[in-house]
């Protein structure tokens, strides 16, 4: 037996079911339809049938929004348009997860009650910005919107990953550098530095033990070191730790300001983005908590607040220091003008800037940072090594 997604004629409509049956040819009977009926029988793979969303799938939404508002822009109906998408897609939970959207789609429900029917693929971002747009019939301009603002989410992330790049690569080679050092060198060296470890300080007595246990069980040295770093992963994994972690960066000079500075540009992105497709205030704020940085969404909640008591957002971000200068007064202006959304793009614009300023950072900072302190450790290491063969050849000589 296998799984069938059938697109069935029904009472003049067209409507998407699933049905589990031994061919193709047993679908019609299994649906009680004529064979004309049944337009298109699709196999679904055991997997998908069983699990049509995998957690580890991504939706790919920048290019979702990119070619669905292409596509209507261009003409085509949206349910046409949501087909060219499923037929061209190739991993099998994005197909899944369309042809869910196409199944609420033909049964007459509108794109954001589908969207919302997938909860499991499509986030609470785009059906919000989909169900405003409905209302105000710009959807293919909303949906190009999305699709410019996760490109600038991703490009943000991008310049930020290349910045980190050298100095991960510093680390790695760093460490198999020391692990070279410490689990190799040091245990051929640790027969001749005991003899003379009794006129030696506690840093060299102890790396002799270190290369005498090592040479000794090299396994469980690096079963102790992939025991400690599991261990570090493991809590970075934890969400408290998380946040605490990025709410201890924030606290670093230099540093923080610009990463602070980051996410509000963000959160101004994406609240105009939700203003300018019809999304009232209030509820756009409600939706970007959990789009904000964390140290940032206590601060949102709280502004939210203060909206729905009736208060302005620029009164609103200003008790909740969640407008720069320029933003503050770019949104007074947009109140006054009723162009808010178009003042918070421009804020987020104006802060660009801090990203290539973090980077620079990044690049003059970090790296050097990382390389004295890999020097000095490999340094180290060689010192406390090499100085018992000194004080050996002094008490020859």
């Amino acid at each position: 037996m296998a799984v069938y997604q059938a697109r069935v004629l029904r009472a003049g409509t067209v409507s998407s079911e699933r049905v589990e049956a031994p061919d193709r040819a047993a679908v019609a009977a299994l649906l009680g339809v004529p064979p004309q009926h049944v337009l298109e029988a699709r196999e679904l793979t055991q997997a998908a049938s069983a699990r049509p969303w995998r957690r580890n799938t991504r939706f790919p939404f920048q290019l979702f929004s990119q070619e669905l508002a292409v596509l209507l822009d261009a003409g085509v109906t949206l349910l046409e348009a949501l087909n060219t998408l499923r037929e061209k897609e190739g991993q099998q939970g994005v197909r899944a997860a369309l042809d869910g959207v196409i199944a609420q789609i033909e049964q007459g429900q509108p794109l954001s009650v589908a969207l919302r029917q997938q909860s499991h693929a499509f986030d609470q971002l785009i059906c919000a910005i989909v169900a405003a747009s409905e209302r105000t019939g710009q959807l293919s301009v909303a949906l190009a919107q999305h699709a410019r603002y996760l490109a600038w989410v991703d490009a943000l992330r991008s310049r930020l990953v290349a910045a980190l790049v050298y100095p991960l690569m510093l680390l790695g080679v760093g460490g198999a550098v020391v692990l070279f050092l410490l689990l190799y060198v040091l245990p051929r060296f640790a027969g001749i530095l005991e003899q003379t470890s009794a006129n030696l300080p506690w840093a060299s007595r102890v790396l002799i033990e270190f290369g005498q246990t090592a040479g000794t069980h090299p396994g469980l040295v690096l079963g102790g070191i992939a025991a400690v770093g599991v261990a570090v992963f493991s809590l970075l994994r934890q969400p408290l730790v998380r946040d605490r972690a990025h709410a201890a960066l924030w606290t670093l000079p230099g540093l923080g300001p610009r990463l602070r500075i980051l996410a509000l540009a963000r959160l101004y992105r994406s609240l105009a983005m939700l203003l300018a497709s019809g999304v009232p205030a209030l509820a756009a704020l409600r939706i970007v908590v959990d789009v904000v940085a964390a140290p940032w969404r206590t601060a949102v909640q709280a502004a939210a607040e203060q909206i729905e008591r009736g208060e302005r957002l620029s009164a609103a971000f200003d008790a909740q220091d969640l407008a720069t200068p320029v933003a503050r007064r770019m949104l007074r202006v947009g109140e006054r003008s009723g162009e808010v959304a178009a003042m918070l793009e421009r804020a987020a614009a104006f802060h660009d800037e801090e990203a290539a300023r973090l980077t620079d950072l990044l690049s003059r900072l970090i790296n050097p940072a990382l390389m004295l302190i890999m020097g000095v450790l490999i340094g180290g290491i060689i010192v406390l090594m090499y100085l018992p063969i000194f004080q050996l050849v002094e008490q020859v000589q």
